[in-house]
């Protein structure tokens, strides 16, 4: 009867075959990070350009003593952000387009688009 024991230790083109696969998973490729601030009930800037087909995370911060509300139908995202506070949106992975949102507190002044290229 033959008995199979396991070496002590990786070989190395083994070793270096994982620490590949490590590197090139999902992971470790992060999502780009966008910044957008509300400031006197105006999103600044008011328009973004992402890449298309990628998610992304919008780190919104509310310069305002007032609650805002992130709100886009085409995105399907809505998301309160109290005033001197920041909130963290993932978005996407986005077809190329404009993609417009707007705060629902301030709806005729806090207004933007997102356009993935």
């Amino acid at each position: 009867m033959r008995v199979f024991q396991q070496p002590d230790r990786l070989t190395p083109p083994l070793a270096l075959f994982l620490f590949l696969v490590l590197l090139a998973t999902p992971a470790a490729a992060k999502p780009p990070v966008f910044e957008l601030e509300i400031r006197n009930h105006l999103f600044e800037p008011s328009e973004i350009s992402i890449p298309a087909n990628r998610k992304i995370k919008l780190m919104v911060y509310n310069r305002d003593p007032t609650p805002e509300e992130f709100e886009s139908y085409e995105l399907n995202r809505e998301k309160v952000i109290m005033g001197n506070r920041k909130a963290v949106i993932f978005i996407g992975p986005l077809k190329a387009g404009k993609y417009p949102f707007f705060g629902e507190f301030n709806p005729k002044t806090a207004q933007g688009t997102i356009i993935a290229r």
